[in-house]
């Protein structure tokens, strides 16, 4: 990815639009410090993205197609381990499952899990943290229309919360819940679209 400038301001929900191969999915993991950049500074939510890495991880929560899932234990287990490790209430673990319509399986291994089940869990896990930046990579691909409906919800629910949001997405039926859409081609994000002129940014 080559050398960019970005800024985020506090209770945007941004989204990121571009070609495959552009260096989106590159850019939320860097910012998630999932990986490290090459060259460059950076901070995220006030802390550097190098030395303050776990202050990032603990206020930030990553939604990929790598859900980060625990495949042994159960879709309960999981919530509740992510709940104590982030000092949730473990019981809004069971309320979260709900909301994404996993109630059903709660004590199923993970393991057993379609990728789109896995991807409602995930979700399960962002809206119970409810963290100061969500960052949101192609979340609707392979979704039924409910369970997009569900990553909509999260969406605004975390606008309403004024918390910051970060989404990587080719649905452009979805960009009217941004607040501004940037563009990124072979590495480089060029000048900020506004929301109106989403059509304009069709990679």
């Amino acid at each position: 990815m080559s050398r960019i400038t970005f800024r985020v301001e506090g209770g945007e929900t941004v989204f990121v639009r571009g070609p495959n191969g552009a260096g989106k999915s590159t850019l939320l993991r860097i910012i998630a410090t999932a990986i490290s950049p090459t060259a460059g500074t950076g901070e995220v939510l006030g802390f550097d993205l190098l030395a303050r890495r776990e202050e990032i991880r603990r206020r930030a929560e990553l939604v990929s197609h790598r859900t980060r899932l625990y495949e042994d234990l159960s879709a309960l287990e999981n919530l509740r381990f992510a709940a104590v490790i982030h000092d949730v209430n473990p019981r809004r673990a069971s309320h979260a499952l709900g909301e994404v319509g996993l109630a059903h399986v709660a004590g199923e291994r993970v393991r057993g899990f379609s990728q789109g089940m896995r991807q409602r869990l995930a979700l399960a896990r962002a809206m119970l943290r409810a963290p100061e930046l969500f960052l949101l990579d192609e979340p609707y691909a392979g979704l039924d229309g409910q369970a997009k409906e569900l990553v909509d919800q999260l969406v605004l629910g975390a606008q309403r919360d004024g918390r910051t949001v970060l989404v990587v997405t080719h649905d452009a039926t979805r960009t009217h819940l941004a607040t501004r859409i940037v563009v990124m081609r072979a590495g480089r994000l060029y000048s900020p679209a506004p929301v109106v002129d989403a059509e304009a940014v069709q990679p």
